[in-house]
C-alpha cells in the first residue's frame, strides 16, 4: 500500500513538533505512601519532524506507550524518549503526562479523613545531543487571608481561594507529596476536602492569623527551594481568586539553571 506520509516534501520547512495530543492513558505513579497509585492520564507526544519528510508515523506514539507498562518513572520516561527518536527518525523527542494524584488527608481537629485530588504533570524531553530534561510540576489549592485587608479594617478581611503552580527540576526523585505540602506550609491555610465545625473554625482562625499576598506566597515557596540543594530550577507561580475584585491577583518567580540547548 502506498504510504503518504513517507514520501519526500518539497516546501523546505522543518516542523518543531508533531504528533498527538490529549492520548487519555492509564497510569500507576509512585505513592509515598503506598508505593503507587492508579490514575488517568491525559498525554502528549511529538517529536521534530526535517524539511524533507512529508509526515510522521502518528500510530507509533501509541504503540510505544507501553514501555511506560504503565508506570511512570524517570527511567521509563528516559527509555521512551529515546524510543521516540529511534523509531520516528527524530532528533528530538518530547512527552507531556497531566494527571489527577490523591492523597488522603485528615481534617485537622476532627481528623475526619477525605480525599484530595492535586493536578499534576510531568514532562521530558530529549534534544539532538541525547540531553534529557525532565520537570515534575503540582498544582495545589491554598486559602489566603489579604493582609492589608485585615490591617485596614475594624472587622474581618477578604479571603479567597488560589492556586500555586509549582515546577521543579532535581538532582534526584523529588515525591510529589514533598511538593505539596511545601506549597501548603507556605499559604495563609490549608484545603480540605472533609471539615466538621471544628475544623471549619481552626482553618477560619488559622488563616486570619497568616495573612498573605501572593507575593509572599511565591516569595516563602522560594526562599525554601533556594536552600534545597536537590532542586536545581524552580518556577512557583500563584493565583488568587480574589473575592472582592472581578480579577485574580498573580505572581512569579523563576530560579535556577534550565534545559541544556
Amino acid at each position: 500500500m502506498k504510504d503518504v506520509q513517507n514520501e519526500p516534501d518539497h516546501r523546505n520547512i522543518p516542523i518543531d513538533k508533531v504528533g498527538i495530543k490529549n492520548l487519555r492513558y492509564p497510569i500507576r505513579v509512585k505513592d509515598r505512601r503506598d508505593g503507587s497509585q492508579s490514575t488517568i492520564a491525559s498525554i502528549n507526544m511529538y517529536v521534530d519532524l526535517p524539511q524533507e519528510y512529508k509526515g510522521t508515523h502518528m500510530s507509533r506514539f501509541v504503540e510505544m506507550l507501553h514501555l511506560l507498562n504503565p508506570e511512570i518513572s524517570l527511567k521509563k520516561f528516559s527509555v521512551l524518549l529515546e524510543a521516540m527518536k529511534q523509531n520516528l527518525d527524530a532528533a528530538s523527542a518530547h512527552i507531556e503526562v497531566s494527571f489527577p494524584y490523591f492523597i488522603e488527608k485528615q481534617a485537622p481537629v476532627s481528623l475526619a479523613p477525605g480525599l484530595m485530588d492535586y493536578n499534576c504533570r510531568i514532562t521530558g524531553s530529549s534534544n539532538s545531543s541525547n540531553d534529557i530534561d525532565l520537570v515534575s510540576e503540582v498544582n495545589v489549592p491554598i486559602t489566603s487571608v489579604c493582609p492589608c485587608s485585615k490591617e485596614i479594617s475594624d472587622h474581618g478581611a477578604h479571603n479567597q481561594r488560589g492556586i500555586v503552580r509549582l515546577q521543579t527540576r532535581f538532582k534526584k526523585f523529588i515525591w510529589l507529596e514533598d511538593m505539596i505540602e511545601l506549597v501548603e506550609s507556605c499559604a495563609s491555610c490549608d484545603v480540605f476536602s472533609v471539615l466538621k465545625r471544628v475544623d471549619e473554625k481552626n482553618v477560619t482562625e488559622r488563616g486570619f492569623s497568616n495573612p498573605k499576598f501572593v507575593e509572599d506566597v511565591v516569595r516563602d515557596i522560594s526562599e525554601r527551594l533556594i536552600a534545597d540543594d536537590n532542586i536545581t530550577w524552580f518556577s512557583v507561580s500563584a493565583e488568587n481568586f480574589e473575592s472582592i475584585h472581578n480579577h485574580s491577583a498573580y505572581a512569579q518567580i523563576t530560579n535556577g539553571v534550565g534545559p541544556a540547548r
